[in-house]
């Protein structure tokens, strides 16, 4: 609502709600979210610091297929005036020894527009250790119409714009002849209402009215004139058929799709299943799918359409995925999680009879998935194992190779981890040794095979999925079959692990012949560079190691792949392992465990990382008890007197402990560390930590009685022993000395 005219919190009177939209041609819908949210928050951030609206101003914006908007409440027609206090120069500059003023003070004010007269209100205050001179005035508040030319041409400028287009603007009649504007899409109309009143602005070769356009097809009136600022949504609504708000469009949208889902007995495919109807409704207005439709229709209509029963012969995910990315369609699921032959769409009109757009619709979506019926029919002609021979004549990397030679990598590098595994107690799926090493590698010779068919060349997003169908259908082991599905995951953070141990250790092979072949060659991320998604890769490797709790050394893993690849990298795998330790870090952290605990245990560099979690889980607990403070301290006290000696470190002669204090230490030592060593060993890492926790008081006492670095060499090394002998003892769970304030 409009502000009474009045003057309040500093804000001018003549307070009105502003709209300012932007009328284009159809803009790239991928974009078209981000680009409505940018031109309000940088349209309205710059009216807030010109002073023309509070900072807490309420900002809505909109975007459809043709127009970015901002509503921006409390927007005064002029900005109340401001105190400035400028520093011209030193008071010893601007003034002479009789405190007379200096030309160059004078030129300084006159470049102000002050005149002489102005000398005798100059401040003094100091500056650093100076005195400097000080000009005080009242610059006028912006007028709305200044303001906003400044905030409109801000949020044209910093638009996200993907890609930008030029386009030829005629001038008028007086200046005849064309002119060159740039933009994301050529611009057709602008609307500034402050109020009811038109504000003065242009841009992009526009002047600004109160007039805008409705639906291409179906507004009520053309053009569609805006009374008022407050009445912008509900005018476009009511005169243009169009829904002006980008998450009201949204909203509305998927109610429609999900009532007409419901209607049918089915599901929306981009539906997560055993959610609630709220919780469901919030996740798919955050899918891209439905953001990307949203951006195509100003008014979404929900129609169903059928396609043939045969093609539900061809797997469900050929056919999601070209009604998904070809045509935009939300398919349906019946009550087991099968695809239907029935799908929806959302159309940007809404005609009487709506068969026409149905059977268009229908009639478009047939030969899509023809094809893909006829990629999978073909495909099936050849078994998997024929096509090895195929990957040889695709390049993978030109310095490392075809994808037949990375293929003979990740089978030599899968054998070594499944033969560890198996050496070091792991039991996979109760499979006998052999049969379980010969899967791996099977699986590991097929799971790029699929990347030479027809289906996987259309479409890519299907490697895997159909290396499965086409390992089922060729008689290969289940197992091998969804190992050649699941090599790839995770893909992405949070997404899961591969179902079975052949497919963990192919997945595995995989991801690790990437990282030691790019680091082997020098192709490392940089900044937010990564074409070859190590980051990514490395996180999966570690989530591996980690969920699953892999009996498996990671510097043992990385020096036996390196090998595989012969003389065409260099091995890097000191320089993998930190960037793997790295990651792993700072995933920890987002886990929420502390930097002092992530540091403590990651210090020393476990091996099998599945010991990660129990270690951290000892730390954190150890940290809770008193005794944890005083220990870590003094365990960073010993770490560095032990960094600055010298002096041999071996046994401990007990025949040279003459201080009460370090008798005392060695003692308690004899006794609690042997009991913590056996809880370690038995990998009760909290007990073993809490069990040293009973030392801090010897070892205080050591450190408030006991000199160190002795006069007598013999003293001295002895004492440096039994430092060295805690040290050792105290950090087997992880580096105390971390948890340290």
């Amino acid at each position: 609502m409009d502000c009474a005219n009045g003057e309040e919190g500093g804000m001018s009177m003549n307070t009105h709600n502003l709209l300012v939209e932007l009328f284009v041609e159809e803009l790239p819908p991928k974009a078209l979210k981000k680009l409505g949210l940018a031109f309000a928050t940088v349209l309205a951030d710059s009216l807030k610091a010109q002073g023309l609206a509070a900072a807490d101003a309420a900002v809505m914006d909109y975007a459809s297929p043709r127009r970015l908007a901002v509503h921006v409440a409390g927007v005064s027609a002029q900005a109340p005036d401001k105190a400035v206090s400028q520093k011209l120069m030193p008071v010893t500059v601007g003034l002479d020894a009789s405190g007379q003023a200096t030309p160059a003070l004078l030129k300084k004010l006159q470049a102000l527009g002050a005149g002489p007269e102005a000398i005798a209100g100059l401040q003094k205050r100091m500056d650093g250790k100076a005195e400097a001179l000080y000009f005080d005035s009242m610059v006028r508040g912006a007028s709305l119409a200044e303001g906003l030319q400044k905030a409109l041409l801000d949020a044209i400028a910093k638009l996200p714009i993907p890609k930008v287009m030029s386009y030829q603007l005629e001038r008028d009649c007086e200046l005849p002849g064309w002119s060159t504007v740039s933009f994301v899409r050529p611009a057709h109309g602008l609307l500034a209402l402050h109020g009811s009143a038109v504000v003065p602005v242009q841009a992009l070769g526009l002047q600004a009215g109160n007039s805008t356009q409705g639906h291409r097809f179906e507004a009520v009136v053309s053009p569609v004139v805006i009374a008022h600022a407050d009445d912008y949504a509900a005018t476009l609504a009511r005169d243009g058929a169009v829904i002006a708000s980008f998450d009201e469009r949204s909203r509305a949208m998927v109610q429609a799709l999900r009532s007409a889902a419901k209607r049918l007995a089915r599901r929306l495919e981009v539906e997560p299943a055993l959610l609630t109807d709220a919780e469901a409704e919030e996740v798919l207005l955050e899918n891209a799918l439905v953001q990307e439709v949203t951006a195509l229709v100003e008014r979404p209509t929900v129609m169903v359409c059928n396609f043939d029963e045969v093609f539900l012969q061809v797997p469900q995910e050929c056919l999601i995925l070209t009604m998904k990315a070809n045509q935009k369609y939300f398919p349906l699921l019946d009550a087991d999680g099968k695809l239907s032959n029935q799908f929806l769409i959302v159309s940007n009109i809404n005609p009487q009879d709506p068969s026409f757009v149905i059977g268009g619709n229908e009639r478009v979506v047939r030969p899509r998935l023809a094809d893909a019926k006829f990629f999978f029919d073909q495909d099936r002609k050849r078994s998997l194992e024929s096509r090895v021979e195929g990957l040889s004549k695709v390049v993978y990397h030109n310095q490392l190779g075809t994808q037949g030679e990375r293929m003979e990598r990740v089978c030599a590098i899968a054998c070594g981890i499944a033969g560890a595994l198996v050496k070091n107690g792991f039991q996979p799926y109760a499979q006998e040794p052999g049969p379980f090493i010969e899967l791996v590698v099977r699986a590991a010779r097929l799971a790029k095979t699929d990347l030479v068919t027809d289906m996987v060349g259309e479409f890519p997003e299907l490697q895997g999925v159909m290396g499965r169908y086409y390992a089922l259908h060729d008689g290969e082991d289940v197992l091998v079959a969804e190992a050649i599905e699941h090599h790839y995951n995770p893909r992405f953070a949070g997404d899961s692990l591969p179902r079975s141990d052949v497919g963990l250790v192919v997945a595995l092979a995989d991801k690790l012949e990437t990282l030691v072949g790019m680091f082997g060659i020098g192709n490392l991320p940089t900044g937010d560079k990564d074409p070859f998604a190590l980051r990514r890769h490395a996180l999966g490797v570690i989530r591996m190691l980690l969920d699953r709790n892999l009996p498996l050394n990671t510097d043992e893993m990385l020096s036996d792949a390196a090998p595989v690849f012969g003389q065409l990298i260099k091995d890097a795998s000191p320089a993998i392992r930190e960037f793997i330790f790295d990651r792993l870090a700072g995933s920890l952290r987002e886990q929420g465990y502390s930097s002092q605990e992530v540091e403590a245990v990651l210090a020393l560099r476990i091996q099998r990382l599945g010991e990660v979690p129990r270690r951290l889980e000892a730390v954190r607990a150890f940290s809770a008890l008193p005794e944890s403070a005083a220990l870590a301290a003094a365990n960073k006290r010993i770490s560095n007197i032990l960094k600055k000696s010298d002096a041999a470190q071996g046994q401990v002669n007990a025949a040279l402990l003459h201080e009460a204090a370090e008798q005392a230490l060695f003692a308690a030592m004899q006794s609690i560390v042997p009991q913590a060593d056996a809880l370690y060993v038995a990998k009760d890492y909290t007990a073993s930590l809490q069990a040293l926790a009973a030392l801090r008081a010897p070892v205080d006492a050591f450190f408030d009685g006991v000199m160190v670095n002795a006069d007598d060499p013999a003293l001295k090394a002895n004492r440096l022993a039994l430092l060295q002998q805690l040290h050792s003892a105290m950090n087997r769970v992880a580096d105390l000395s971390k948890l340290a304030a």
